[in-house]
C-alpha cells in the first residue's frame, strides 16, 4: 500500500536543510515486501531510490503547477551524494519525505529523508538522505523548460547557502555531460574473453531494458527512479560477483542525467568495477540508450554514476573485500581516480561529523 500525505508541519527527524517552508513537503509510506529485498532480506538500494525519486517528482510537479500557464511536469535532472545510512529490512515501513529547499528560475532542489520504521517495535531509524535537482518541462511541448515559482525562506542566508548549491551543482554536471559526450566507448564483454576472479571483467555486468510505458512520465519519457533503479541492480551484481557474499548500496556519488530516454529506447546499463577499499567497492555505472523504432539508431550515454556497496556478514556487520587483479594501465588509472574519490568521500564524511559534534555543543 502507498499513501501520500502532505505535511503541513515538520516531521519530528528535521531536515537538515532549517528553512521554514510552508506546505512544500510530501511523505511516501509503504511497507517492504519479499518483492523489494534480497534473498537475505535487505531490501535493495534501488527500490529506496525509485521511492526518494518519486516523491521529489511529485512535490516539484505540484509546485510548478501552482501557478497560471500551461502544466508541466518536473524532470529528475541531478541526484546529489545519496547516504545509505542504515539497511532497510522485509515487514518495515518506509517513509519518505521530500521537500523544496531551494528554487531557481528554472529547476528546484528537493531534499529527502528516509525513516524505517519496524511496525512490531515502533522503533524509527534514519536509512537515507539525498538531495535532487529538477526541471520542470510543459506538457504541451517537451522541449520548453517552465519557469518555477519562488519559495519563501526563514532568513536571507539560507536563499545564499541554496544558491551555492545551487552553482555548484550546475558546474558539475556540466563539466560531466562533457566529458561522457565526447564519445561512447564500447565496453568489453566478459563473456568474450573468460577472465579470472576477482578482475574487473569478471565481475562487470550488463542489462538490458526496452522502456515500455509503465516505465514513462507523462512526457513518455522514462522516470529518473527508475533508470536509478536499474543502475543499483547492475551495480549490485557486480558487487555480488566480486565478492560471492551479501552486498547492500553505502552511497552513490552525484547522478547526472545527461539527456533524456524516450518510449521504445533499449538502455543497456553496464556496471564495471573501479576501486576496492578494505570494506568497500566503487562501481562505475552508464546508461547507454538507443531508439527501437525510430530511424536514428545512434547509441548516445544518457545517464552515468559511481555507486559504493559494501560487503556483510552473516551478523550484517561489514566485511573486508577481495582487492582487484588489475589487467592494464586504464583500470589502474580508473583505480588512482576511484581512490582518490574514496579518500575525498572520507574527509567529507569526518568534516560532516565534526560539524555536527560542534553544532551538538553549541
Amino acid at each position: 500500500m502507498l499513501c501520500i500525505r502532505p505535511q503541513n508541519r515538520r516531521p519530528k527527524y528535521e531536515l537538515d536543510y532549517k528553512a521554514a517552508l510552508s506546505g512544500q513537503s510530501v511523505q511516501l509510506s509503504r511497507i517492504m515486501g519479499p518483492n523489494d529485498a534480497n534473498i537475505v532480506g535487505n531490501v535493495h538500494g534501488g527500490i529506496i531510490l525509485k521511492m526518494i525519486e518519486e516523491a521529489g517528482c511529485i512535490v516539484s510537479t505540484r509546485h510548478c503547477n501552482t501557478q497560471n500557464g500551461d502544466r508541466c511536469v518536473a524532470a529528475l535532472v541531478r541526484v546529489e551524494k545519496t547516504e545509505f545510512l542504515s539497511p532497510v529490512f522485509i515487514g518495515e515501513v518506509t517513509h519518505v519525505t521530500a521537500e523544496i529547499t531551494y528554487t531557481s528560475k528554472h529547476s528546484l532542489e528537493v531534499q529527502v529523508h528516509v525513516m524505517a520504521e519496524n511496525i512490531l517495535t515502533g522503533a524509527k531509524k534514519l536509512a537515507n538522505k539525498a538531495a535532487l535537482w529538477y526541471v520542470p518541462f510543459s506538457l504541451q511541448n517537451v522541449e520548453k523548460i517552465m519557469d518555477v515559482p519562488p519559495i519563501k525562506y526563514a532568513a536571507a542566508e539560507q536563499e545564499e547557502e541554496g544558491k551555492k548549491r545551487y552553482e555548484a551543482q550546475k558546474l558539475e554536471r556540466m563539466e560531466t555531460k562533457a566529458r561522457t559526450e565526447e564519445v561512447v566507448p564500447p565496453l568489453p564483454d566478459p563473456e568474450d574473453h573468460p577472465k579470472e576472479r576477482h578482475t574487473v571483467g569478471f565481475s562487470q555486468s550488463s542489462l538490458i531494458h526496452l522502456v515500455g510505458p509503465s516505465d514513462c512520465t507523462l512526457h513518455d519519457y522514462v522516470q529518473g527512479g527508475v533508470t536509478m533503479k536499474l543502475m543499483d541492480e547492475v551495480a549490485g551484481i557486480v558487487a555480488a560477483r566480486h565478492c560471492s557474499t551479501n552486498i547492500v548500496t553505502a552511497s552513490v556519488d552525484a547522478i547526472n542525467f545527461h539527456r533524456k530516454i524516450k518510449k521504445g529506447c533499449v538502455v543497456t546499463v553496464t556496471g564495471r568495477l573501479t576501486f576496492v577499499s578494505n570494506k568497500s567497492m566503487e562501481i562505475e555505472v552508464f546508461v547507454d540508450a538507443a531508439s527501437l523504432v525510430e530511424a536514428e539508431k545512434k547509441k548516445y550515454r544518457a545517464v552515468s554514476a559511481f555507486f559504493t556497496f559494501i560487503s556483510l556478514d552473516k551478523y550484517n556487520r561489514a566485511q573486508t573485500v577481495p582487492p582487484i587483479k588489475f589487467d592494464g594501465e586504464e583500470e589502474l588509472r580508473r583505480a588512482e581516480e576511484g581512490e582518490a574519490r574514496y579518500l575525498q568521500r572520507k574527509e567529507k564524511r569526518l568534516a560532516e561529523r565534526e560539524r555536527q559534534s560542534a553544532a551538538a555543543q553549541s
